[in-house]
């Protein structure tokens, strides 16, 4: 319903997704417009909510280069920023007053009661119901995390998936960098060691789903604080890392089961005789042949003539 009663700002969500980059279908002109016509409306704050359309007019302002497009984006935001303050004084000051009634109805009722020795619960007020927002973002003075932020802000917008997803990148990038310093609790070398695998993985073109999974929350910046390597890599290698794993203990095997066992040669080594020998011909058939020989100990290989 909301769509088709303000078909603007289904025009403006489209053409600012990643589906319909601005180059494609807005100029600078038609983005001034749209933006006076938007301010001309009568924005209402469940409209914000249940259209998104600041978040729209937010990565419009990040990708225009026109100084009066970003000028008018920022009026925009910061009048409908309001809204949002107005509605949560609004609904701290409901939460005040029915305190208030509250604690006047069961001082009534207390002063009532007392020649019966009866007490009555106070009445029950409803709940006023939140506004979902996101946690405030961690605010830090160290120059060293704050380029880390930026590098993994630019990880995050690789190939620009957030734009379609509607992701704050640069909140995102705050709480992932926040939970890295968390555990490792310095700004060493493990510590830059761990943000610098994060964004290699994430910039990965090879790669695209962990990034997506990380802007749409499917993986907390928690998890990804802390994920390994193999945790983070791509299943297509992952399935590589699994077959190479699978021949080189298959080989192991094969390794440790071939030859005889014998106690008639004393390893060079460590000097014990649990030992494993071969006999190849590996010269003229009037030749004798020759003897390999393993530890079963220590690993130490010899060739015995």
């Amino acid at each position: 319903m909301i769509w088709k009663k303000w078909p603007i700002i289904t025009f403006f969500f489209l053409v600012t997704s990643r589906l319909f980059p601005p180059s494609i279908l807005l100029s600078q002109d038609g983005a001034m417009d749209l933006l006076k016509e938007l301010k001309s409306m009568p924005i209402t704050l469940d409209l914000l909510q249940s259209t998104r359309i600041g978040m729209s007019v937010n990565a419009l302002r990040k990708q225009s280069t026109d100084e009066e497009v970003i000028s008018l984006a920022k009026s925009l935001i910061k009048s409908w920023k309001k809204l949002l303050d107005a509605s949560e004084d609004k609904s701290e000051e409901k939460k005040r007053n029915s305190s208030l009634s509250a604690s006047s109805s069961k001082e009534s009722g207390d002063s009532r009661d007392q020649s019966s020795n009866k007490r009555q619960d106070p009445p029950k007020t409803p709940t006023t119901p939140k506004i979902t927002t996101f946690p405030p973002v961690p605010v830090t003075c160290d120059a060293v995390r704050n380029k880390c932020r930026e590098m993994l802000t630019s990880a995050l917008q690789t190939d620009n998936d957030y734009v379609a997803i509607g992701a704050d990148c640069e909140h995102l990038s705050a709480q992932i960098e926040e939970c890295i310093y968390q555990d490792v609790k310095n700004t060493d070398m493990k510590y830059k060691n761990r943000v610098r695998s994060r964004i290699s993985n994430l910039k990965d073109s090879k790669n695209p789903e962990l990034r997506k999974n990380v802007l749409c929350g499917a993986i907390t910046p928690e998890q990804i604080a802390v994920m390994t390597s193999e945790e983070m890599a791509s299943n297509e290698l992952k399935e590589i890392r699994k077959a190479m794993t699978k021949e080189a203990i298959r080989e192991h095997q094969i390794a440790r089961t071939g030859g005889t066992q014998t106690d008639l040669f004393t390893c060079g080594k460590c000097k014990k005789k649990n030992c494993t020998y071969t006999q190849v011909q590996t010269r003229s058939s009037d030749e004798p042949m020759t003897t390999f020989v393993v530890c079963n100990e220590c690993g130490n290989r010899w060739k015995f003539c």
